[in-house]
């Protein structure tokens, strides 16, 4: 047995025998199995096949009724109906009902949730009767239903059972019931959970989806696989079935394999430097008395000193598109004249740098991923080196996404790379968690940049009740001047993701990132397509 089957085999442990399994590898696991406590795609990807929320969007970006068998605003501008889906079943076997949606909104919107800056525009949930929900908000809100697809529904009385009330705090480290165990309505229930190492799930029984969905997948068994060369090296040998995080060194070679399919799409996710323009000195630079970013020139002279198309075709190998905003061409607000690139220039950057006092460069750390986005540690020692050329000296620091994202969010970073998608397609959601004021009005729970502006928090809180279209446009374009003038972030690209299997599957790349098993069909012979409509 080679060192990788051993590995994998360990990973793997003794088959279940179902009819159909897939066995899916990632390069990063789920940090926890709470659904309100942290919102990234690793949480997400694996939530959505055990939890639902009342509404989904799919490959082709429409909103899907899930939970929500239907819902429409009514009369009142401010308030949304929805009517709830009957006969669903928790995997407990109890009665899902507008009880459930009501106690996990409000779940959703305490202060430990990461999600409660989707639901800040809510005033009120009421129900109206077993079935029928109304959701009122501050002002009229069309794109309420867009907000919802990432928040799952849980059951209230197996979250009071269980004392899990209130979400789990991650960026204290809680430990709670949700973090390890789950009672949702996805078509697949917890069987096990070694967190890092392997998740199996199995189909429900009692799915209500059963006859509308093909559900010929039995099985999930979900693996953390960090190293690029062991996930590839377990899809080649049949050890694993799925790869979502593909090596874009590897992408050729699994092309050219008959055995193996390859699919590939543009991702909704934008990947980019955040920087803090605080005025209090940084922690992680050689600068002590003050903070070199707080000054926009030498803000520009790291915008000047990276070149994005460079990054597209050495780092990326194409698999990129540069960008100057970050918004994804998906999102509504984009405009191709915020995300046109320019070309880079290490001259003027360095002028800058002496114009703002520092004509020999600076020291500073740049925190990075190193377990989940494409090519993301190549991406930052490129950084690292074009910042150099100007006389930056970046030292570079990776780390996994999961301590990523609770220094963000803990504010204990100065540089670092992040990516983001926007599930709701709308620019909204980019404000609400990475300009707005951190903890004001319940957002900027990831605006780690130290940014404050109170003219654009208003303009932002505005975009929530404003019922004219060409007004909240207007608004929306004067924000992104503002973002694109401060340079609070520096967009690097927005991703194309790639996805490798064997040829049974045939898993398409959502804009989302995110595989929802239930409507894939397996194919029996090696040469269909095992197409299946998402």
């Amino acid at each position: 047995m080679t060192l990788v089957s051993a590995l994998v085999a360990a990973l793997l442990g003794t088959p279940a025998g179902h009819a159909e399994t897939l066995r899916w590898a990632r390069s990063t696991d789920a940090s926890t199995l709470d659904p309100h406590a942290l919102n990234n795609g690793p949480n997400h990807n694996l939530l959505h096949q055990v939890y639902e929320p009342l509404i989904i969007r799919n490959a082709d970006g429409k909103l899907l009724p899930t939970l929500a068998a239907s819902w429409a605003l009514t009369r009142d501008p401010t308030v949304w109906e929805f009517k709830l889906r009957k006969g669903v079943k928790f995997h407990d076997g109890s009665l899902f009902t507008a009880d459930d949606v009501l106690f996990s909104l409000q779940r959703a919107r305490a202060p430990t949730s990461d999600m409660r800056s989707l639901l800040v525009s809510i005033t009120d949930v009421v129900k109206v009767d077993p079935f029928t929900v109304h959701i009122k908000t501050s002002g009229p809100n069309p794109l309420l239903p867009d907000n919802l697809i990432n928040i799952q529904i849980l059951s209230a009385a197996w979250a009071k059972a269980h004392g899990v009330e209130q979400p789990q705090n991650a960026s204290a480290k809680e430990e709670t019931y949700a973090t390890r165990n789950v009672n949702g309505t996805g078509p697949y229930t917890l069987v096990s959970r070694e967190q890092d190492s392997r998740t199996v799930l199995k189909l429900f029984p009692g799915y209500w989806g059963r006859g509308q969905f093909p559900l010929e997948i039995d099985e999930l068994v979900y693996l953390p696989i960090k190293s690029p060369a062991t996930r590839v090296a377990a899809l080649l040998s049949g050890e694993v079935d799925f790869v979502q995080d593909l090596p874009i060194q590897d992408i050729a070679r699994l092309r050219a394999d008959p055995k193996l399919r390859v699919n590939q799409a543009a991702e909704n996710r934008t990947i980019f430097l955040g920087l803090n323009v605080g005025t209090a000195p940084l922690t992680y630079s050689d600068v002590k008395d003050k903070n070199p970013l707080a000054d926009r020139r030498v803000r520009q002279a790291f915008q000047l000193a990276i070149d994005r198309n460079t990054l597209q075709t050495a780092v990326m190998r194409g698999l990129s598109v540069p960008t100057n905003i970050i918004a994804p061409p998906f999102v509504h607000g984009y405009e191709k004249a915020f995300g046109a690139v320019g070309k880079s220039d290490a001259a003027q950057a360095k002028k800058l740098l002496a114009e703002a006092g520092y004509p020999n460069g600076f020291g500073i750390t740049l925190h990075c991923t190193n377990d989940r986005y494409l090519n993301d540690e190549a991406i930052c020692q490129a950084v690292s080196g074009f910042l150099g050329r100007i006389g930056v000296k970046t030292t570079v620091v990776s780390r996994p996404l999961a301590i990523q994202t609770a220094a963000i969010n803990n504010q204990d970073t100065d540089f670092y790379l992040y990516g983001w998608g926007v599930p709701t397609y709308d620019s909204a959601y980019i404000f609400d968690y990475l300009v707005h004021t951190r903890g004001k009005n319940a957002r900027g729970a990831t605006n780690a940049t130290r940014f404050s502006n109170a003219e654009v928090d208003r303009q932002i809180v505005s975009l929530a009740s404003e019922g004219d279209a060409k007004k909240r446009d207007a608004t929306i374009k004067s924000i992104w001047t503002t973002v694109q003038k401060e340079l609070i972030y520096l967009p690097l690209h927005d991703q194309i993701q790639t996805y490798a299997m064997v040829r049974k599957f045939d898993i398409p790349v959502n804009p989302s990132n995110t595989p929802y098993f239930k409507f894939f069909k397996v194919s029996n012979s090696a040469s269909s397509t095992a197409a299946a409509a998402q």
